[in-house]
């Protein structure tokens, strides 16, 4: 039996399961049929993010964000592009604050924009403050050494 990985549809939120041996970068949901990544960070809300957190078999980066805050709205791009490097590998999400208080509450957020990484369901690492492309995935890379990932 070939080892598989379940990911989240982005679209849809349908669960999919990609063999080992299939390239994710171009895996399609099975319910929806669009791609499961698109180098795009993908905004959930607190259901969203409980379900990828949950379900998603790969790294989670989260950036905590709010459209009032000039340093959120100044790394948007930055943490797009990080997307566009990190995929497959990680799934980005963005989260608004103002709209997902209690996900925002429950991770301890204190400054935003605020960058939290998961893996396998449980905080790797969490950071506050914005920052370029380069040292987004620096930073994940760095925070996901040595976890087969």
């Amino acid at each position: 039996m070939t080892n598989a990985t379940t990911l989240v549809c982005p679209h849809c939120a349908t669960l999919n399961r990609v063999p080992a041996d299939r390239p994710a970068a171009q895996a399609k949901c099975g319910g929806c049929h669009k791609a499961l990544f698109e180098g795009q960070p993908v905004p959930v809300d607190e259901a969203g993010f409980e379900r990828h957190l949950q379900h998603d078999g790969i790294p989670i980066l989260l950036d905590v964000w709010a459209p009032w805050c000039g340093p959120c709205r100044s790394m948007a791009p930055m943490f797009q592009r990080a997307a566009g490097v990190l995929e497959p590998g990680v799934r980005l999400l963005k989260l608004n604050s103002d709209e997902s208080p209690r996900v925002a509450t429950q991770l301890g957020v204190r400054g935003i924009p605020a960058l939290y990484l998961f893996h396998n369901g449980r905080t790797v690492a969490q950071t506050a403050g914005a920052r370029d492309t380069n040292a987004i995935v620096g930073w994940v890379r760095q925070n996901l050494a040595g976890t087969n990932v």
